[in-house]
């Protein structure tokens, strides 16, 4: 078995100097949260294959990358290579961050509603606002995962929200966070914090994408929503890093009586990553929604982590996720619905589907219930099969050549995840984003 001495191989120097550095800058609560992740990651490194939970995804890439936090304060990008970043679409609502660092220059905040507050991290840790001492690290689980850990104790930077009661924010909130040539070798720790009144409502779109010239970096982002009483969130992540950088994100939602809670994640970038999503239905009467769709091909892994609680009665959850792989990569879905014994009339449901184009490429599914109330109703699925075979000779008895009657069917396997989002704009700029990942189509005029 590993030691822990040799799972850990955390930047100790890097989070000395970051420590020296925001003593007397950021209040002592927060100095006090960094040591608490910082003690809690040295005891238990970085987990193993050994770890349950982390059986079907090996971080040893991670932990052999050596990557340090960024020394450098400058922010290379462009305005043309921030452009390109948002493929194809944008808010009036924008934080930019490049390399770790916020760009007000590249950033824009029209539109803002009166009373809500929408800053860089670092600005709310400055300006001392109580919500955010409130709330700030108090959701996701550091002790059993080491990746919030290390982020709780290594994070510069990130963007904080605040919607108060009764607010409804019109226009997306977009977070771009953008790599460089610059983030070689490097580490980023984003912290993102959304807080969102009783009967609020706002939609949040957090992008981590890569401009042409970055390497290998490693990104470990965790975000934490507070939905409170009636209010309605939704978030989407996207994931285009760079083909040699490592990503792992961890979203976790609190969610009060009576809210809606609704994520997307769109992966499609990177060698490894790491897609965690945890909601904790905690009020009466929640609902919550999963919808993902990842995309691999080459040598790629993806594994997606899900984990929603039912804490209280009358909650509702759906989890979709699909995946496509091809070539030689391999694809994780680990889904389970916890069900408390105070969460009677629970209606849960889980669905996992996957498409393989390859012959190599892999899948690992593994759909759970821990149902401890009498008085539930909950059911869970996964498939994993190849274009089907019938479903293209009856494309081709149509005069569809086959290689393009496989496309389409491929291409609306991927549809249906597009079409439960609800933010205008997004999903037709992330579904030619995906499907010019996805095998070349051709016309149905194209010779066979």
């Amino acid at each position: 078995m590993t030691s822990g001495a040799e799972r850990n191989d955390v930047d100790q120097k890097g989070f000395d100097s970051l420590l020296a550095a925001r003593r007397g800058q950021e209040p002592s609560w927060l100095i006090s949260t960094r040591e608490r992740g910082m003690k809690t990651f040295t005891a238990t490194g970085f987990p193993t294959t050994e770890h349950e939970e982390w059986r079907f995804t090996n971080v040893e890439p991670i932990r052999r990358g050596g990557f340090k936090l960024l020394e450098s304060t400058e922010s290379p990008a462009t305005p043309e290579q921030v452009e390109n970043c948002r493929f194809g679409w944008s808010s009036p609502i924008e934080l930019v961050f490049v390399d770790g660092r916020f760009a007000p220059d590249l950033s824009q905040l029209k539109k803002v509603p009166r009373g809500v507050s929408i800053l860089p991290l670092s600005h709310t840790v400055q300006a001392k606002l109580e919500w955010l001492r409130t709330h700030y690290a108090q959701y996701a689980d550091e002790v059993r995962d080491p990746f919030v850990a290390l982020n709780t104790a290594m994070t510069t930077e990130g963007a904080a929200i605040f919607v108060p009661r009764g607010t409804v924010v019109q226009e997306p909130i977009h977070f771009l966070f953008v790599s460089t040539a610059n983030s070689a070798g490097t580490a980023f720790h984003p912290r993102n914090l959304i807080v969102v009144e009783e009967s609020g409502q706002m939609a949040v779109v957090e992008s981590y994408v890569a401009t042409k010239d970055a390497g290998a970096y490693f990104t470990n982002a965790v975000t934490e929503v507070v939905s409170g009483s009636n209010s309605v969130v939704e978030h989407c992540m996207i994931e285009l890093d760079s083909p040699a950088a490592h990503n792992v994100s961890t979203l976790r939602a609190e969610q009060h009586r009576n809210s809606h809670f609704t994520s997307h994640s769109v992966l499609v970038g990177g060698s490894l990553v790491r897609n965690n999503v945890h909601p904790v239905l905690s009020g009466e009467g929640c609902n919550s929604i999963l919808n993902g769709l990842y995309v691999l091909n080459g040598r790629q892994h993806m594994d997606n982590f899900m984990r929603v609680e039912h804490a209280k009665p009358h909650g509702d959850s759906r989890q979709f996720y699909k995946g496509i792989l091809d070539d030689e990569s391999h694809g994780v879905f680990s889904g389970r619905i916890i069900v408390h014994k105070d969460a009677q009339k629970t209606d849960a449901k889980q669905t996992n589907r996957n498409l393989l184009l390859s012959d190599s490429a892999q899948v690992d599914t593994k759909p759970q219930l821990e149902i401890y109330a009498d008085d539930v109703k909950c059911t869970h699925g996964a498939t994993i099969g190849q274009v089907n075979s019938d479903a293209v000779f009856y494309l081709r008895s149509r005069g569809i050549p086959e290689k393009a009657a496989r496309n389409l069917l491929v291409h609306a396997f991927a549809g249906e995840s597009f079409a439960r989002m609800k933010i205008d704009g997004l999903r037709d700029a992330l579904e030619r984003l995906v499907m010019a990942k996805l095998p070349r189509s051709e016309s149905p005029e194209g010779s066979a």
